[in-house]
């Protein structure tokens, strides 16, 4: 992959972030030396090790690489038989700690995590803990090696503690008797022996070897000679405490020689992980998913996010190439967002390439490209006496004479910085020998001519990036399929540019330019229209799904409780069966006792009138449970929606939702329940009438501001109306309150009570929803929006309630 690419798409940048994630250096050095790949089965290879590193982090937390030293030059000098030092021991035993900290992590349950391809690479890594044990038994810091290291070393400090107390006995017992020749009553060293202060001028009274003198020459420092002999061997034991730790560095150091190349190939495989898990770090931060990759070479990008942009503010991006089509041609006004399509077409190749995932939505598809070239940006130089086309062309013939049918091509504003028609010749020549070659292409441009091109060539696409002309701001959405507008005049309109000089610039058009620019505006205008037609059919559509799946969920419910109604009544028939046959069979059995005895006439005719009674009652209860006949026949030219009926099969009331069909079935609606059920199961329900003066105030207020059509003006029943229920009527509450409910929990409750108070033919009804933060409110409103009997809502004036209360009116 050539570096002029990796440098213009800002690849290096990635590669800077991604280094940071990583906490080796051999894993900062894997990092800074990756390269996109051209190999097939290398890149699904990196792609599933990322995939699986993403896995075990959001399975099972991040692994820390903190400790890994590179003790490569450590082992080194074991092969040729060295001694390591405290330093490099601890080196060594650190790397060791975190292989058995990998190696932990790697291990899981086949129910918790699937094998992956990580796996092997984790069961790989040999901790050697009594190796390691050994280390950290012996040194404990880097300055401190225990004293259990050896016998000789523990025997040798025994030693020096003894000398070294019998040196400070002799030196109290000194500067006791000498306080008044001393200039200050402490014990000091100097060269590695134990002196005293002594003031200048007493030093002959104080007998020893002089081994210091202070700045001002006011204290000379004297080791005693009754110590001198002291210091002498407690010198003799520190060196052969030195001694003795070499003695022990050398046998750990003996102790790693067989385990030199386990080591290494620890420290090679923590440093490959690291560079995984550093890659699945910089996924989980852009939010990224595993590309697929095809060597097709067709590219489908969607909802791709430039990494480099401001993630808050980036406009995700669907690109597809390379399908019916190998050449698009992207226009549009400046700042539009081209480059930026360009950017990251480019830079998503290089880094899936890499192993890398790419911040898009999951499916997204690349392919495997050989070179990815990149004209974009002034490339002029003052040096080389280029301008900024002769620069732009350089770069282009170095392209055309490198691309083939395996390469990537991006370039930005290609033929500009020259006079516009060779421009514009030059580009589509460049564009369609690329599109021979079968090369996959995207180019920015302003010229009119390279859409006319896309527009009658096989292969070859126009795209636009979304301009709101209204507010002179790019949407940075891109269009595949459309050509965009340069939008120069409009934007010099909303500028403040004079309309008679615009006027006069368009002038300078010829008539096929403006043509086809105000079909390009035409165009704009369809799409713009027909994606909104689309978004309101999508909303309706998922409005009709919500609508279907409550229906479902009502009948559901009611076809629950019709089974539990059946099967409690099959219960109780076999239970009273039940009690009616061991009723009989002990009726028989006196009986034939009876019949035995001569005599009991009498007493045999009282026990058969007492089993006919029985089995009267019997016959009497399961005649109660069969299916009762209405007591009129309900015609279907007399039924009127909103009529009261008794529905016999369930004993439920309800009213008539919907007149008959052919075959005499219809919808009541019982409550919350609306059932289909047939006219012979219905009965109609006689019911009181109540006219307009003996509703409540509330209920004639609502009237008298047209909320209900069954009222007259006078009071009365219109003509299209049923009356009112009484009892139902005053059964309802005129408002139901929400306060303390969420909307999960308001919902079906205000569903309950709207659906009563609609069927007593209430005309309005307040619902109690409180202030609070707005979101119960903002939740009943647009509940209320959907129901098709609602007529209007609003919030409650002055008086009602206020804002925390909607006044609901039915139709």
């Amino acid at each position: 992959m050539n570096k002029k690419a990796l440098t213009t798409l800002e690849y290096n940048k990635i590669i800077d972030q991604l280094t940071e994630y990583a906490s080796t250096e051999m894993g900062k050095s894997l990092c800074r030396d990756l390269v996109p790949s051209c190999s097939l089965e290398e890149i699904r290879q990196s792609q599933t090790e990322t995939s699986d590193a993403v896995t075990r982090i959001r399975m099972k937390g991040s692994l820390s690489f903190g400790g890994v030293k590179d003790v490569r030059a450590s082992l080194k000098r074991l092969e040729i038989g060295s001694s390591l030092n405290i330093l490099e021991l601890l080196a060594v035993s650190s790397l060791l700690t975190v292989t058995a900290r990998a190696r932990a992590y790697g291990r899981h349950e086949e129910s918790e995590l699937p094998d992956d391809s990580l796996d092997e690479m984790f069961r790989t890594l040999e901790p050697l803990a009594a190796v390691n044990a050994e280390i950290k038994r012996c040194i404990l810091s880097e300055d401190e090696v225990s004293d259990d290291a050896s016998p000789g070393l523990n025997k040798v400090r025994r030693s020096m503690k003894i000398t070294g107390g019998r040196i400070h006995t002799q030196l109290n017992s000194i500067l006791n008797s000498s306080r008044s020749y001393l200039q200050e009553a402490v014990i000091t060293m100097r060269d590695g022996r134990y002196c005293l202060p002594v003031k200048a001028e007493h030093k002959s009274q104080v007998p020893g070897m002089i081994h210091d003198q202070s700045s001002t020459g006011s204290t000379v420092f004297i080791e005693p000679m009754a110590i001198v002999r002291l210091n002498n061997e407690l010198r003799e034991l520190e060196i052969q405490e030195k001694r003795e730790i070499e003695f022990v560095l050398a046998a750990l150091s003996s102790g790693l020689v067989p385990y030199t190349e386990t080591i290494a190939l620890n420290l090679e495989l923590l440093a490959r992980l690291d560079f995984i898990f550093a890659r699945a770090a910089l996924s989980r931060h852009y939010n990224c998913t595993e590309p697929k990759f095809n060597d097709k070479r067709y590219i489908n990008i969607k909802d791709g996010r430039h990494p480099l942009l401001n993630p808050d503010q980036v406009v995700p991006i669907n690109i597809y190439l390379g399908g019916d089509f190998d050449l698009l041609i992207v226009t549009g006004p400046n700042t539009g967002g081209k480059t930026v399509s360009l950017k990251t077409v480019g830079l998503f190749t290089l880094m899936g390439q890499a192993g890398l995932h790419i911040p898009a939505f999951d499916g997204s598809e690349l392919a495997v490209f050989d070179e990815v070239f990149a004209d974009i940006g002034d490339e002029q130089s003052i040096e080389q006496s280029l301008s900024t086309f002769s620069a732009h062309m350089t770069n282009i013939v170095s392209i055309l004479g490198q691309a083939d049918s395996r390469s990537l091509c991006l370039f930005d504003e290609l033929g500009a910085g020259t006079d516009p028609t060779e421009g514009a010749a030059l580009a589509i020549a460049v564009l369609s020998f690329l599109h021979n070659m079968s090369c996959r292409t995207m180019a920015t441009t302003h010229y009119s001519e390279l859409k006319v091109y896309a527009l009658t060539t096989p292969g070859v696409e126009n795209a636009c990036c979304e301009f709101n002309v209204e507010t002179l701001r790019p949407t940075y959405r891109l269009l595949i399929g459309i050509p965009g507008k340069s939008n120069a005049f409009a934007i010099s309109r909303k500028l403040g540019l004079p309309d008679y000089i615009i006027d006069e610039a368009k002038k300078h058009i010829e008539k096929e330019d403006e043509s086809f620019e105000d079909l390009l505006a035409g165009l704009e205008d369809s799409r713009v229209t027909i994606e909104k037609e689309r978004k309101e059919i999508e909303a309706y559509k998922a409005e009709i799904a919500a609508l279907k799946g409550r229906l479902q969920q009502k009948e559901d419910r009611f076809q629950e409780q019709k089974e539990r109604m059946l099967s409690k009544a099959r219960d109780e028939a076999r239970t009273i069966l039940q009690d009616a046959k061991d009723t009989a069979d002990q009726t028989i059995r006196n009986i034939n006792r009876l019949a035995k005895e001569s005599g009991v006439t009498k007493e045999l005719e009282a026990e058969r009138s007492r089993l006919r009674g029985k089995m009267n009652d019997v016959e009497k209860t399961l005649a109660d449970r069969e299916p009762k006949l209405p007591k009129k026949a309900v015609s279907p030219k007399s039924l009127r929606l909103g009529d009261t009926v008794r529905v016999l099969s369930m004993n439920l009331k309800g009213s008539v939702s919907t007149l008959p069909n052919a075959k005499g079935d219809l919808y009541v609606q019982m409550g919350i329940l609306r059932s289909l059920v047939n006219i012979k199961d219905l009965e109609l329900v006689e019911e009181e009438s109540i006219t307009g003066p003996s509703l409540s105030g509330q209920a004639k207020k609502g009237a008298g501001r047209g909320a209900s059509p069954a009222f007259s003006k006078s009071g009365g029943r219109s003509s299209g109306g049923k009356g009112l229920n009484m009892a139902k009527a005053y059964s309802i509450s005129p408002e139901v309150n929400l306060i303390g409910m969420t909307v999960d929990e308001a919902i079906p409750v205000l569903d309950k009570y709207l659906d009563d108070a609609y069927l007593a033919h209430l005309p309005q009804v307040r619902v109690v929803h409180g202030r609070g933060t707005g979101a119960l409110k903002a939740g009943v409103h647009r509940h209320l929006k959907k129901l098709k009997y609602v007529g209007d809502f609003r919030l409650g004036e002055f008086g009602e309630g206020d804002t925390g209360v909607t006044i609901v009116t039915f139709k």
